[in-house]
């Protein structure tokens, strides 16, 4: 285990019917707020009129910016960001998923930020190129979709739409200072959503769990709980969408699975994440779907390097006999089962299941050497791959 440092100030308010504190918690953070959520929301208008509401009950002004798509732009933030200076905001809140928060958070910093807000973005992993923000207005969210962790951490992810970089910022202002986490809210998501979720929260746990150091036997436990908890629960809540309680067990997992805590001392980066950031920001791609196509690809073409680790995923996650088994074996049958379980719950697995050809993979290719290779002109996972082996692995996802 490696030594580490950490640190979340999150408050987390969390079950069904939560949701009634959103005003109470906002006074305490500021008199104006600007709520972010979607374009197009016509499917939880209640709930935003119900927040507005509530926010203006507790004596706070109240600047809508219904604006957010999925793989949210810098267009977006960029106007979000006008609208908070020119109205005075000081405390920004997001209802929605993992979009809504991004938003919110790059929005919140770049009220302070100096120069071009895409200069907080990692953009390069070859040099520094990044000026992380240093402050940020007050972050409220309230997350109606498991999958992102971002209302526990202080990560978010946009896509430049000139370029179709799509990447990341990591900020200690971007930890919300309070998240109302009330499953409920989760009851009223189309199916595919809810899949595309819990594929986004298995992948936070496999990224850790594949491309971390040895010798973490808690943390592997943890990770562990993560994925088993969600498999064994989303299918679950598919059948039965209004259970609340089910809903309740996918969204704290997702809250745990990114917040720091199952990683500290593993080490580890998120290069499946890296691929799939690529993918979305090309093709427009679901940000949990993504994850599981790069994630079945990623393990058919790196599981002997780490053959011990399958084998352990084989047994203690997927339940399987692997006692005088053969290694090679049981790892190959392992993937071909989770690979089965993402299709089972209506995930898609491979490019084409999205009409995506192989004629834009080299050009996926050169997206990823050159938003996220390292100095060493690799991309830093366990072990580092170069370009070659990113090609294969989309290959692999065809």
């Amino acid at each position: 285990m490696e030594n580490f440092e950490l640190y979340n100030p999150v408050k987390i308010i969390f079950g069904p019917g939560e949701v009634s504190k959103t005003g109470e918690e906002a006074a305490k953070l500021g008199k104006k707020a600007m709520v972010v959520s979607y374009h197009e929301h016509d499917f939880f208008i209640d709930l935003l009129k119900s927040v507005e509401s509530m926010l203006t009950a507790a004596g706070l002004g109240v600047v809508p910016f219904y604006e957010v798509t999925a793989n949210p732009l810098m267009g977006q933030v960029d106007a979000a960001v006008r609208k908070c200076k020119d109205e005075d905001v000081d405390v920004v809140i997001a209802v929605g998923g993992g979009s809504a928060m991004d938003v919110a958070k790059i929005t919140a910093a770049g009220v302070h930020y100096q120069g071009d807000l895409w200069e907080m973005i990692v953009s390069r992993h070859d040099e520094e190129v990044a000026e992380p923000p240093e402050k940020a207005l007050p972050l409220l969210m309230v997350p109606t979709l498991p999958a992102t962790s971002s209302e526990m951490n202080c990560g978010a992810v946009v896509t430049n739409e000139r370029t179709r970089e799509k990447s990341y910022v990591f900020a200690e202002c971007l930890y919300p200072t309070v998240s109302i986490v009330d499953p409920s809210l989760t009851c009223s998501l189309p199916p595919y959503q809810t899949a595309c979720g819990a594929a986004d929260t298995i992948s936070h746990a496999m990224e850790t769990y594949l491309n971390g150091v040895d010798d973490t036997p808690l943390q592997d436990r943890f990770l562990e709980g993560v994925i088993t908890t969600i498999m064994e629960n989303v299918g679950k809540a598919l059948e039965d969408p209004n259970n609340v309680k089910i809903r309740a067990h996918l969204q704290w997992t997702s809250v745990l699975a990114w917040n720091g805590w199952f990683a500290a001392g593993v080490g580890g980066w998120a290069p499946m994440h890296q691929l799939g950031h690529v993918l979305s920001a090309r093709h427009d791609v679901t940000h949990g779907a993504s994850l599981a196509i790069v994630m079945v690809a990623w393990m058919k073409h790196l599981y002997e390097y780490r053959i011990e680790r399958y084998v352990q995923f084989a047994d203690r996650i997927l339940g399987m006999d692997v006692n005088g088994k053969d290694p090679d074996a049981v790892a190959q049958s392992a993937i071909d089962q989770f690979d089965s379980f993402l299709k089972g719950i209506g995930v898609p697995t491979r490019l084409s299941d999205l009409q995506i050809s192989g004629d834009d993979i080299d050009a996926m290719v050169d997206d990823v050497v050159r938003i996220s290779f390292g100095p060493d002109g690799k991309l830093n996972s366990r072990p580092p791959i170069d370009r070659e082996q990113v090609k294969t692995i989309y290959n692999l996802a065809l």
